[in-house]
């Protein structure tokens, strides 16, 4: 897996954007969010932008006055990391006792259940 750089809450939100449709100009993105009820300052965008850039999960080209934002990152390299850190951070990284909790925490369908099953008989 590459090197996935920690992306904030907010950077998420940027970045989730930018993987559904990219290239984009910072006008899109702020547009995007405002749409998506999160009408942040167009300023907050731009720094958060620059810290994408800075931290290497963003690439820009220039395009006249403006500058196209894309992914350097994929969203399935940073989803995993997110797990990967979660589940040392809070399981010690075993998963047993993570699909215990939400298994035990939460209500699962019969139709999720089977799902479970399969994935974990698939794994056998």
């Amino acid at each position: 897996m590459p090197v996935v750089p920690r992306i904030s809450e907010a950077e998420w939100e940027v970045m989730k954007i930018l993987w559904v449709s990219a290239p984009q100009s910072a006008s899109d993105i702020i547009e995007a969010l405002r749409v998506a009820d999160r009408s942040w300052h167009p300023n907050t965008v731009k720094t958060l932008l620059t810290r994408l850039v800075k931290k290497g999960a963003l690439g820009f080209e220039r395009d006249g006055r403006a500058y196209l934002y894309s992914p350097r990152v994929s969203e399935a390299d940073c989803v995993a990391e997110v797990s990967e850190s979660f589940l040392e951070r809070v399981f010690g990284g075993s998963l047993a006792p993570l699909l215990a909790h939400f298994v035990d925490k939460q209500q699962l369908s019969d139709t999720e259940l089977a799902a479970l099953r399969r994935i974990l008989e698939r794994r056998r």
